[in-house]
């Protein structure tokens, strides 16, 4: 994306190259161009930048703002394509569990989350298998028991795509939900942690097919999983 901006506090050239330097050396801008004659800076960049970053990077006698640019507007378009992947799977899913219950006299709570998890884990798992190496390179660096233990990263596919089948031909309901509890709350242990710690790393629940930010997205991800888990298992107990 590119966008430009108004710069204030310039006088000379020397300014221009003040001000560039200062706003190449942010993460994810890959060009700059400063023209002091309308005090205008043009910056293109891999993913939205908030504007008060880009005010950070200057000298306090400079300031920048936004010349006919939205940026709640853009940071929510950002949002929105950046996750656009999960969001639509998410849909898909909940659209399938809705239309598998539709001829039903009333809504099956228990069933919906036994399909909704059946989906899940199946069409998750399907992206991890077309890139298992890629995958597992990226759940390495930051799940608990895949650091330790490398080899978890790629049993892990497996295993996700067991525990959707197992949902969906109703497989002792008991024995999987408990399965889906300990191994989902393993897994958002190392989430949390990136998250909590902002690291910049690509998050791995869509395997290696989507750039996709380890963000509190995958948090909520794990924690409706463990979740629905618990809330089956309290019920067929």
């Amino acid at each position: 994306m590119k966008h430009t901006y108004q710069i204030t506090g310039m006088t000379c050239s020397s300014c221009e190259t003040k001000v560039k330097s200062a706003l190449q050396m942010i993460e994810n801008v890959t060009e700059v161009v400063v023209t002091k004659a309308d005090n205008s800076a043009t910056i293109t960049m891999n993913k939205h930048i908030p504007l008060s970053d880009l005010q950070q990077a200057l000298d306090p006698k400079y300031t920048i703002s936004a010349i006919q640019f939205n940026e709640t507007e853009e940071l929510a378009k950002s949002w929105f394509e950046t996750y656009k992947p999960i969001l639509l799977i998410f849909f898909y899913i909940s659209l399938v569990v809705v239309l598998v219950q539709i001829n039903s006299e009333r809504f099956n709570i228990m069933m919906a989350m036994q399909y909704f998890m059946a989906g899940f884990f199946l069409v998750f798992s399907f992206f991890k298998f077309l890139n298992l190496k890629g995958f597992a390179e990226s759940y390495v660096m930051y799940d608990v028991l895949a650091k330790r233990i490398p080899i978890w990263a790629y049993l892990y596919a497996f295993i996700e795509v067991s525990l959707g089948m197992a949902y969906l031909i109703n497989f002792n309901p008991l024995v999987t939900n408990i399965f889906t509890f300990t191994v989902m709350s393993l897994s958002i242990i190392g989430v949390l942690q990136s998250v909590f710690n902002k690291r910049k790393i690509q998050c791995a629940c869509l395997g290696a097919v989507f750039n996709l930010p380890m963000s509190t997205i995958t948090i909520i991800e794990d924690a409706l999983m463990i979740v629905m888990s618990g809330y089956m298992i309290i019920n067929i107990l």
